[in-house]
């Protein structure tokens, strides 16, 4: 069960490893783009290109939804960037059903655990797998992977490793679940620690991306590479006499001496390196400069 591409990669390592995926199920087809087309999501667009059925609902717990997913009689449920499922779905399997989170549990519950972990500056982060409960992204965990974060690495390149070495754990985890019925043993797994201060990962909206300039340089640095490339922290600049409103910021750099474009900071400066203006592509920023001489 998944929608993005970070699904896709746990899909397709299942597909490629000779597990028998039965079915998958992901959001409803939207449409996107100026021309409003159906745009399938890659986890179905991955299961058309391999023969295997699509369940797409609604509403998770409709009759015939919950109905067509149990004639599948599936042993094992895996859910990879999902939605949060009801009792009777999750509960429905033999073997259980369990889901793979980027961070490593109970840290980061949420809709963003890669993103507010850079944004938080970070060193590390991984990937958990857990047995769904009731409560989200609470339950037991099975296996655990760490991973360092760069100083100067972005979301985007870490969401990349985690979504690869996801892939991974996925199919140690199914291995586990696999070898534990065979031995007749329980599939090892702990609680998680509720003791230890817990950061949430919400969900991001356009006003959590804009930047804060109060904020010292390096929460900046943090905040923009924690958005980058998606969806990007924005900030309004005053170039000359131009003021440019909602243009996205790619990476800064901290500086006590700043260039020709920088953001003042709670301490100091960050440069911009590279933005967007609306109307115009990426680009960077000593190019967008000689495009205003």
């Amino acid at each position: 069960m998944g929608t993005p591409d970070f699904a896709v990669a746990s899909l397709a390592a299942l597909v490629e490893g000779g597990y028998h995926v039965v079915a998958c199920v992901t959001m409803p087809d939207k449409p996107a783009g100026r021309g409003h087309h159906v745009q399938f999501s890659p986890v179905k667009q991955y299961a058309i290109e391999h023969d295997i059925p699509v369940l797409q609902p609604e509403r998770l717990k409709d009759e015939s939804f919950v109905a067509d997913l149990r004639s599948y009689n599936a042993d094992l449920q895996i859910v990879v960037a999902f939605r949060m499922l009801p009792e009777i779905v999750w509960n429905m399997p033999r073997l259980g059903t369990f889901n793979l989170h980027a961070s490593l549990l109970p840290q980061y519950r949420g809709a963003a655990p890669i993103n507010w972990a850079v944004i938080n500056g970070d060193k590390e982060t991984g990937n958990t797998t857990f047995f769904l409960k009731h409560a989200i992204d609470t339950g037991n965990i099975i296996l655990q992977q760490r991973i360092s974060i760069g100083d100067d690495e972005n979301v985007g390149s870490v969401h990349d490793r985690l979504m690869a070495l996801g892939a991974e754990l996925v199919c140690q985890t199914v291995d586990l679940i696999i070898d534990s019925e065979t031995t007749g043993q329980p599939v090892p797994q702990f609680p998680q620690d509720e003791l230890v201060e817990l950061r949430p990962a919400p969900k991001i909206f356009k006003e959590t991306c804009q930047i804060d300039c109060s904020q010292t340089s390096a929460q900046v640095h943090n905040f923009v590479r924690g958005l980058s490339p998606y969806p990007a922290a924005w900030c309004n600049l005053t170039v000359g006499e131009k003021v440019l409103e909602n243009v996205k910021v790619y990476a800064v750099k901290p500086t006590e001496r700043p260039s020709a474009l920088a953001i003042k900071t709670a301490d100091g400066y960050v440069d911009v390196l590279e933005l967007q203006v609306p109307g115009k592509k990426r680009m960077l920023a000593k190019d967008f400069l000689n495009g205003l001489k």
